[in-house]
């Protein structure tokens, strides 16, 4: 079938009442046969929205949260800004929400964008053999190929993320003897094209090891790039020396003003190790508290109580964050007690229809859903907490129900959901019906 290249009338009707109401949307041609689609929405100064459904408090019954309040209200947009929140008998032209709830946009953080087979023929993953290392060996063997076109995967790959609410990612980036810096030149590309509704930080991940493969050298380059982050990936298993690893990743972030976010996967003796010792760097050069993360660090949900809550402790003291995707089955994380000792922890997809796993849906609210699951967290209270994972800890009220989101001045960067409040739109993963991105309405 033909992509669509003229607008329909009954499309042409709704965007010139919009227009009137003070927002320009050129029409978006959708691709029946694939479902390609391009945005080519433009972003007037000022845009109003009304029925938009708020939260406002907790109502409870003999001390307990039973429900979220919320009314309807207009809000009001201005150079990409939220500038004004007022009664919704005052809207006069605006867009009608119809009563969907407004939340913040989801922020997906762990993803590798760069590297995928989604918008591209199907694969399943393939028999695994020699653990990391023999998923290097296949990297070394596949990435020529998928870099060919990995720009198009990824932006086909963040349209995917914005139809789940996601206008916001951290993604991580291979930088290693086979890519070089392709890889992070061609996603910069894909996030070019899309900086109208997407925004990425991005981390310099030595996927192959830094010294196991001769990575230091492009990692040395690529820190001097448009990155916010310098990576790692199992310092002991990979490279065969904790303390020398780290210290080169900390020396390197130090030296150009980055975060770190390390991938760790170990689970034994030398998991531990390498978790102790970041914290104790960390706590040597303050400057990096509240920028470093372990993403996965599954050694957690391997200590015993006493050991989960003392590192937990050292965690939440030197402001490491944890970067979960939250894994079930035999491994199950300690997210309850890292939140206990005010560990930042935050989630995302990882991988999305790759060599490494084919399952990531792309939603962090269903990453949400399941930790709420996976903890028991299925009163009205938790549930409506439990969003933080999937908008990396913006939530709409806080815990006495005080309405603190959204605020005059704060982004206009939202979701609209079919649900009535936050517990429902965890626990039932609403249908996300459109993302504002800056103003910008992207989907």
């Amino acid at each position: 079938m033909n992509t669509l290249n003229s607008i329909s009338r009954k499309d042409f009707l709704k965007n010139s009442a919009l227009a009137m109401a003070g927002l320009t949307l050129v029409p978006v041609m959708i691709s029946a046969e694939t479902g390609d689609h391009r945005e080519f929405s433009s972003l007037n100064k000022k845009q109003m929205f009304k029925n938009v459904r708020l939260e406002t408090g907790f109502q409870y019954e003999e001390g307990e949260v039973t429900r979220t309040q919320t009314d309807l209200f207009c809000v009001e947009i201005e150079n990409g800004k939220i500038s004004q929140i007022l009664p919704n008998d005052l809207a006069t032209q605006a867009i009608d929400t119809k009563g969907l709830l407004m939340l913040p946009a989801f922020k997906d953080m762990h993803i590798h964008l760069d590297k995928t087979w989604y918008g591209d023929r199907w694969q399943a993953v393939r028999k695994r053999s020699g653990g990391v290392k023999g998923m290097i060996a296949l990297e070394q063997e596949i990435l020529p190929e998928m870099l060919k076109n990995s720009t198009m995967k990824a932006e086909k790959m963040i349209e995917l993320l914005q139809s789940k609410g996601t206008g916001f990612a951290r993604s991580h980036v291979n930088i290693e003897p086979t890519s070089k810096l392709n890889s992070l030149k061609n996603l910069q590309k894909a996030l070019q094209n899309k900086k109208s509704g997407f925004e990425a930080e991005l981390v310099a991940f030595p996927q192959h090891g830094v010294f196991y493969t001769d990575s230091a050298s492009y990692l040395k380059e690529a820190a001097q790039m448009d990155i916010d982050f310098i990576g790692g990936l199992d310092p002991y298993t990979v490279d065969g020396a904790i303390e020398k690893t780290i210290d080169f990743t900390v020396q390197l972030a130090l030296d150009n003003g980055k975060g770190i976010d390390i991938h760790l996967h170990e689970t034994g003796e030398s998991g531990l190790k390498t978790v102790e010792y970041l914290i104790e760097k960390v706590n040597e050069n303050p400057s990096l508290k509240g920028k470093t993360y372990l993403s996965h660090c599954f050694v957690l949900g391997k200590l015993d109580k006493t050991k989960q809550e003392e590192i937990a402790e050292k965690l939440g003291n030197a402001r490491i964050g944890i970067i979960s995707t939250i894994p079930f089955g035999n491994l199950v994380m300690p997210i309850p007690v890292l939140y206990k000792h005010h560990v930042n922890v935050m989630t995302g997809n990882d991988s999305i229809v790759d060599h490494w796993n084919t399952f990531g849906t792309g939603s962090v609210l269903q990453k949400a859903n399941l930790m709420a699951q996976l903890y028991g967290y299925s009163t009205e209270l938790m549930l409506s907490r439990s969003l933080k994972l999937a908008t990396a800890n913006i939530l709409p009220l806080d815990d006495q129900g005080k309405q603190q989101w959204p605020k005059s001045g704060d982004e206009a960067s939202f979701v609209l959901v079919n649900a009535s409040c936050s517990a429902e739109a965890v626990s039932r993963i609403s249908a996300v019906e459109s993302l504002i991105h800056k103003g910008n309405m992207v989907f």
